[in-house]
């Protein structure tokens, strides 16, 4: 059987509505005997079949975006697997969709940007991923803080605080994306958490060499440096990094501020 003649116009056609390359357009109305909307659906099970090849590759670069307006902020984080990707143009563009949806719509963008996530796996060639998405709403006189670390734009964080010194809260945004708490305060960490590392303490050799009436009190202290005030320990209890010799809780004091919550977004953890 001959092959069907496609003219020029109907590939910048299937192209103008589905972003395909030139080559993979008009082989899909080869297949698809010229049928335009055939043609457009056969791109995209092409484009499901290999998202779902690429799905479990790992996204350690991308892009964090936040915006803040009135009483609301948004942040998102997608994820690709190679900076060239991160900075093509295509991809940016579905970043500031997904930023854009989660701001106007709250939480879900990467259900309802599935098609395009699709789409742009097939065209760009790797996994591309919403990793983070967060909508954070001030109520009660409550302000929002935001800060992404340029220029690689791979971190960012949202801050709703309480409070008058703007400047403030953002470098409590910039201290939250150095050392990645994973709470706010010591009463939001897991239970068993905390037990597990308790229970590491009082069996190392450092705690066992001591006399057993001291015991309870060294392993306390340990749980408060060695976990709490840690890196991707508790907020408050962490060291400023502005100045260290203050925890966070000290400085937001001094500040006048009072953090209510906080969201950081990271595509390379």
């Amino acid at each position: 059987m001959s092959q069907v003649e496609i003219p020029a116009s109907l590939v910048k056609e299937l192209r103008d509505r589905t972003g395909a390359g030139m080559m993979a357009a008009k082989r899909a109305l080869e297949e698809t005997g010229g049928d335009v909307e055939a043609a457009q659906r056969l791109l995209r099970e092409q484009g499901m079949a290999a998202a779902g090849k690429k799905a479990g590759r790992a996204t350690t670069e991308g892009e964090v975006l936040a915006t803040v307006s009135g009483n609301v902020g948004a942040i998102v984080a997608v994820g690709c697997e190679t900076e060239p990707v991160s900075n093509n143009e295509e991809f940016r563009a579905f970043a500031e969709t997904a930023l854009d949806t989660v701001f106007h719509d709250g939480e879900g963008a990467a259900e309802r940007l599935e098609a395009q996530r699709v789409e742009l796996v097939a065209k760009l060639g790797e996994n591309i991923v919403i990793r983070t998405e967060r909508q954070v709403q001030a109520i009660g006189g409550e302000d929002i803080a935001s800060y992404v670390h340029a220029p690689a734009h791979k971190i960012g964080v949202l801050v709703r605080y309480r409070g008058d010194d703007a400047e403030a809260a953002r470098r409590i945004a910039m201290h939250i994306a150095s050392e990645q708490p994973q709470w706010l305060s010591r009463d939001e960490a897991p239970q068993e958490a905390v037990d597990a590392e308790l229970e590491i303490y009082r069996n190392s050799d450092e705690v066992q060499s001591k006399p057993e009436q001291a015991r309870d009190k060294i392993v306390q202290g340990m749980l408060g440096k060695r976990f709490f005030a840690a890196k991707g320990g508790a907020l408050l209890d962490q060291a400023y990094i502005y100045e260290t010799n203050r925890t966070v809780a000290q400085a937001l004091d001094e500040a006048g501020i009072e953090v209510v919550d906080f969201v950081r977004a990271s595509v390379t953890e």
